[in-house]
């Protein structure tokens, strides 16, 4: 049986690749990582959402030993999510280790239920300047991953060359956009939907679909060129 294991917090891009994952393996399960986040409502928009896909198994698992180490706006509620870089030219949203402490532990669920095929919605094309977002940061894991398992194991990252547009044709290509664009949680805030519109994760999303709807042809053909030519 073709299994997957999709790391999956009830936003945009994961929910996307979640039902993307549906319809592509036999059996599919869901991991979601409570590590304190600013957004906690996204646990619960996440269970909510595995139900209604109908998602063989959907995992919750207690990490907030990283709220405790990592200091982040999304760890802390008294530092505000900003717009501007810290010195380091990271924004502050950044939680160092974040992804990879997720797919290690991904990476150990799949061990343990048999899957060899790890899913995450990291981009490197559209994204928030986080250094585990990245192709080459996702290809050492999995190396690592290989490697210190002595296991077949892939990790797949169907949003890393799309840019937010055209993950938003990919939603409709599949038939989820109404469900992602209403349904989802990717606000810093913690505004289900649209979000609040004015912190960077909703400016992103928000500039994202715009440029869709007003450009979908254009959009869904060169989403259409990746795919042919293997660039996802």
């Amino acid at each position: 049986m073709n299994k997957a294991v999709v790391v999956f917090s009830g936003g945009q891009d994961s929910t996307t690749c979640l039902v993307k994952a549906l319809k592509e393996f036999d059996e599919v399960h869901a991991i979601t990582f409570d590590y304190g986040q600013r957004h906690r409502l996204e646990i619960e928009v996440a269970e909510s959402l595995a139900k209604d896909l109908g998602v063989k198994a959907h995992k919750v698992m207690d990490v907030t030993l990283l709220n405790e180490l990592a200091i982040s706006s999304l760890t802390r509620d008294d530092i505000p999510v900003s717009h501007e870089l810290q010195e380091n030219g990271l924004p502050n949203s950044f939680v160092p280790g974040r992804n990879i402490l997720f797919l290690t532990l991904a990476g150990i669920y799949a061990y343990q239920i048999g899957a060899n095929t790890v899913i995450t919605g990291v981009c490197e094309t559209d994204f928030s300047g986080y250094p585990d977002c990245r192709d080459e940061f996702v290809k050492s894991m999995n190396d690592a991953l290989v490697k210190g398992m002595d296991k077949t194991l892939h990790i797949q990252t169907p949003l890393m060359w799309l840019n937010k547009a055209e993950t938003w044709a990919l939603a409709d290509q599949i038939g989820a956009l109404e469900l992602v664009r209403k349904h989802t949680l990717t606000c810093y805030n913690g505004i289900i939907g649209d979000g609040c519109g004015d912190c960077p994760s909703c400016d992103l999303r928000k500039a994202g679909l715009d440029d869709y709807l007003n450009n979908q042809t254009t959009v869904m053909a060169e989403l259409t060129r990746k795919q042919s030519g293997q660039d996802i």
